[in-house]
């Protein structure tokens, strides 16, 4: 402030990640489209939450604080799918864990409201857009309320946000008050007691916060209208009751045009970590350093990703022209040695690809354009994709491009020209592929295709790199403990996994998002759009049985597995036959794992320096006289807390 001759900011941005100048870190983004528009910004990045002093550094912003918990959700960045607390946070400097507080966006909208009342609080993100309406919260096993009764905030700019945030900044620079701009689409507010909701043709209203809470047919009404009312061409307004209140959520924010992705891409970002930091490595931003984003959004609707409810299911994507400007601004960096990390985006291959009929895109409800079969309607032309790839690997000063991230099967193989050029020019040697599981009534639950999709696609792509002379692989990722997969299903999974010699490096165990139609069906034992029900699993040692099977060649996973079989009745695989998943007798490595298993779990009792549960985690009774509790985690000025 001081280097540019300010004397006040009209912005603050909140956000619990560090702050990066790049178009895939959220704080940098919202920050130079704000500047660009000609608004005064600062960046608050993981302030410490203990009080409200660093909300005070900058003076008191003239327009509003802008409050994000990062580009995670901050439990799921904060907890592993056992509840127990993760080792690092990618988004931090360092890797460092405790920068963030367990749902950031409350004690950063408290703290906002504290540091200077009377200046409004916008709430935006991931984690406060997933949790606009009564959501299960699977580290509290609950159902909590509308994020926005418990932050208090004035507006939430749910999705993207780009536009509504822009909106939101000109209104109140035109002197309009948040009230004013309950209007805007991709906004959500309360409504008191004595404020009465809309209504109309244009309004549904959602079943109430108390009903949720108690009824699980309830829980899936309002799972299912919140997923049909996700198309901006023609969603309605939400209204959900929460007591004597009410939260109301309008239509999304319309999808960016292809100039406006352009124009957001192409501000003058560093692409690079803020000075303050030195030379501590921020995983997150390592990953992304050298990429390059070519679209955003996916229509593949897994109800198990929240991709599509924040991002949207239609595709916008960046102009050609854009992109390889990009890449050649990427070649001029210092120290850039000659690989563009990815093109891509949630998808690698869903570039330019919309409905062809944009009169029916602005009617249609369906939730995957590609399951359970690709529509007849959706464009699936690699075309432009295939123009991008190949100027992108001409750039003076490029040597390879790759795609890192993953890519949809079938749509890969309806275009053997793409899945060649994939193989000769863009892949590192592996490339990631998510078939997820295998069973049929898990892959229909997922809105995933068959497991011979993958197959079929897993032998094309190893052809075609045979024929350019080179020896790859798919790097497939799967889910343990999904809903609709017990025992029964992970052990054909296995077999699946050893007949087609596949050993996954990298598992997932299914985390219930907020807003995802799969944690409405664990939360329920249901599926919402069906109301049919749905096996859940939810004790953690058959949630461990079935990772374990996923990995059932690990010496380590011996005794797991082991377990899982006899308790199934397959003790057929269990020996030397050709399908058996282990031997009759456990291996040194087993047995070795297993005794240091032991005596960890022996020292940490009697030792008294552990880490005990995880978020909701409770101190039973009086502690032992000499043994203390080592404050550890996300609260370390609050010892012995175990979360909000």
């Amino acid at each position: 402030m001081r280097a540019r001759g300010w004397d006040s900011v009209d912005i603050v941005l909140v956000s619990g990640d560090a702050y990066v100048d790049h178009p895939s870190f959220a704080n940098g983004l919202i920050a130079r489209l704000l500047q660009a528009a000609g608004f005064r910004v600062a960046v608050l990045a993981q302030p410490d939450w203990s009080n409200c002093d660093a909300w005070r550094q900058f003076g008191r912003p003239r327009l509003f604080f802008g409050v994000s918990a990062g580009n995670m959700d901050s439990m799921i960045n904060h907890y592993t799918a056992n509840r127990k607390v993760r080792n690092d946070d990618a988004y931090s400097p360092g890797g460092e864990i405790g920068r963030r507080p367990d749902r950031a966006t409350l004690a950063y909208c408290q703290r906002s409201r504290e540091a200077f009342p009377g200046v409004p609080v916008v709430a935006g993100g991931v984690e406060a857009s997933l949790r606009r309406i009564a959501h299960y919260d699977y580290w509290s096993d609950t159902v909590r309320r509308s994020i926005l009764l418990d932050a208090k905030a004035d507006l939430i700019a749910f999705g993207m946000g780009e536009r509504t945030v822009l909106e939101i900044a000109r209104g109140l620079d035109a002197g309009k008050s948040p009230k004013d701009l309950r209007g805007l689409r991709g906004v959500a507010y309360r409504l008191g007691a004595s404020e009465p909701p809309p209504a109309g043709d244009d309004t549904l209203e959602l079943p109430a916060y108390e009903a949720v809470t108690v009824d699980p047919l309830a829980f899936c009404e309002m799972t299912r209208i919140s997923h049909l009312e996700t198309n901006p061409h023609n969603a309605r307004r939400l209204v959900q009751r929460h007591g004597r209140e009410a939260v109301v959520v309008n239509p999304p924010a319309l999808p960016l045009e292809q100039d406006e992705m352009d124009q957001v891409y192409g501000l003058p970002f560093t692409r690079r970590p803020h000075p303050s930091y030195g030379n501590a490595r921020i995983p997150a931003f390592e990953v992304v350093e050298n990429s390059v984003q070519i679209m955003r959004g996916c229509f593949g609707g897994c109800t198990f990703c929240s991709i599509t409810a924040h991002e949207g299911r239609i595709i916008q994507s960046r102009s050609q022209e854009s992109i390889i400007t990009e890449i050649k601004l990427l070649a001029a960096q210092p120290g850039f040695k000659g690989t563009v990390s990815d093109i891509g985006g949630p998808t690698a291959n869903m570039y330019q690809m919309r409905c062809t009929r944009p009169e029916v895109e602005a009617k249609c409800r369906r939730l995957s354009c590609v399951h359970p079969t690709v529509c007849k309607l959706l464009g699936t032309d690699h075309g432009p994709l295939k123009a991008v790839m190949r100027e992108a690997r001409s750039v003076p000063g490029v040597k390879r491009v790759l795609v890192a991230s993953g890519v949809r099967m079938d749509l890969a193989r309806r275009d053997p020209e793409y899945l060649q050029e994939l193989a000769e020019h863009h892949v590192g040697g592996h490339l990631k592929v998510a078939p997820e599981h295998t069973a049929p009534e898990v892959l229909s639950l997922m809105k995933k295709p068959s497991a011979d999709d993958y197959v079929e696609f897993d032998k094309a792509f190893k052809a075609a790199s045979r024929r350019v002379g080179k020896k790859q692989y798919t790097v497939p990722y799967f889910i343990a403990s999904h809903p609709g997969s017990g025992v029964e299903q992970m052990i054909d999974l296995a077999i699946f996994l050893k007949r087609n010699s596949y050993r996954p490096d990298q598992v997932q165990d299914f985390i219930p998002s907020p807003f995802d139609i799969a944690a409405c069906m664990y939360h329920t034992g249901l599926d919402p759009m069906t109301k049919q029900p749905v096996t859940v699993t939810k004790g953690l040692r058959d949630r461990r049985m079935q990772r374990a099977l996923l990995q059932f060649f690990k010496p380590e996973n011996y005794f797991e597995v082991r377990r899982a079989l006899e308790q199934a009745g397959r003790h057929d695989l269990i020996g030397s036959g050709c399908d058996c998943l282990i031997p009759e007798r456990p291996p040194q490595e087993a047995l070795d794992h297993k005794r240091s298993e032991a005596t960890r779990a022996f020292t940490d009792q009697t030792s008294g320096d552990h880490i005990r549960g995880g978020p909701a985690a409770k101190d039973k009774g009086p502690r032992k006289q000499g043994r203390q509790r080592r404050s550890v985690g996300y609260r370390p000025q609050r010892p012995g807390h175990s979360g909000p």
